[in-house]
């Protein structure tokens, strides 16, 4: 955990260094003028710590601000950051084409404040519209027909939410949209594929009763994500009961009669010592083989061993980048970080692009979601 946090303070404040020095070339500005930007620039690389300890002593309208400020600002500097490079390569590109290729191409040069305001115009366009795409709770459909649900039943409909992050951000309206959405869609069951939490958690018992108001015929269920264990692992287990599901941890149950439901704790357990390590064929195992068996795993990672044993993974943790073009990171990192995909021994995976935020409340190119799967008997 210190190990990432001094990796991405180091990455994040050398995308400020990075702004500070484009806003010096760009502009003449005062000493006094300079000691303000870079003492502003400093609380908002540092906001992250701020929200937390204001959080901590109780101060809960100081953090409400300072994570929209900071967490906004996040976004802001990225897309400055990414949009600032793609500049920094059409330079390079006309700087070649004068010096090597023998183009005289000076006028088509930037200047230093075009080079500024261009990118943070971009950069704040794309955060303004990114904060109303995260407001729009998208509904994704997938249908399953198999034969291990008995004929006696119509359909039975999982509903699937990920990545909520229920915090300082995510709550009251926010929160409700996601919920609306919930309801409508009318869960049999209804799942939490992890990080219901976010890294702050000491006020917001306020947003149990909008989950505990979600009622599903046969039950809510959750498994662990890396934010459950960021948050304090007790206090996000007893938040997550208190909302009414009932959390599994390296373990299988039988629904109804009708389907298996096998959940397992996210690998951030073991870098905190509460893993609670059960290999999942182990579990799919002493489960019935001929009922229909999904496996609620956080992260989409296969495990070879388990292919077979379970017909249906569901997975979160990507957001899918969250902000394009972040998306090309994370599916660096996870290949299979969006949508449904078939894998061997008749398994398959669906990864949830994730229904809240984490960070920046925005999105770009990555719409939020609740899933619905309907089993159908075939």
């Amino acid at each position: 955990m210190i190990l990432f946090l001094l990796s991405f303070f180091l990455l994040y404040g050398g995308i400020h260094v990075y702004f500070y020095v484009r806003l010096k070339a760009a502009f003449q500005l005062t000493p006094w003028v300079h000691a303000a930007v870079a003492a502003s620039l400093l609380i908002l690389l540092i906001s992250p710590i701020l929200v937390r300890l204001s959080e901590r002593e109780g101060y809960e309208g100081a953090a409400c601000f300072l994570s929209y400020l900071g967490y906004s600002w996040m976004g802001v500097v990225f897309l400055f950051f990414v949009t600032s490079i793609c500049l920094d390569f059409y330079r390079f590109a006309i700087w070649m084409n004068s010096e090597i290729g023998g183009f005289e191409l000076n006028h088509l040069y930037p200047t230093a404040s075009v080079l500024f305001l261009v990118p943070l115009l971009i950069a704040v366009g794309v955060n303004i519209y990114g904060y109303f795409e995260a407001l729009n709770i998208r509904t994704e459909h997938l249908v399953i027909k198999t034969s291990k649900i008995s004929n006696k039943i119509e359909k039975l409909r999982i509903v699937q939410i990920s990545d909520v992050h229920v915090g300082m951000i995510v709550r009251g309206g926010r929160l409700e949209r996601m919920m609306e959405a919930v309801k409508k869609a009318a869960p049999d069951i209804l799942v939490s594929t992890g990080d219901l939490v976010d890294g702050q958690i000491d006020n917001i018992h306020g947003s149990l009763p909008l989950l505990k108001g979600i009622q599903a015929k046969y039950g809510k269920y959750a498994v662990t994500g890396n934010h459950e264990f960021y948050a304090g692992l007790d206090q996000a287990l007893d938040f997550t009961r208190r909302a009414g599901f009932t959390v599994l941890r390296g373990e299988g149950i039988n629904i109804a009669g009708t389907i298996n439901l096998v959940g397992v704790d996210d690998l951030a357990g073991k870098r905190m010592g509460t893993y609670r390590g059960i290999q999942e064929s182990k579990i799919l195992a002493d489960l019935p083989k001929h009922k229909y068996t999904i496996l609620l795993k956080h992260q989409p990672i296969i495990d070879p061993e388990a292919l077979g044993a379970f017909d249906l993974q569901l997975s979160g943790h990507t957001h899918k980048g969250q902000i394009f073009p972040f998306s090309m990171v994370t599916g660096l990192v996870f290949p299979l970080q969006s949508g449904y995909f078939k894998l061997q021994e008749g398994s398959s995976l669906y990864v949830s692009r994730g229904t809240g935020t984490w960070g920046p409340p925005m999105r770009f190119l990555s719409a939020p979601e609740i899933t619905v799967i309907d089993l159908i008997p075939e």
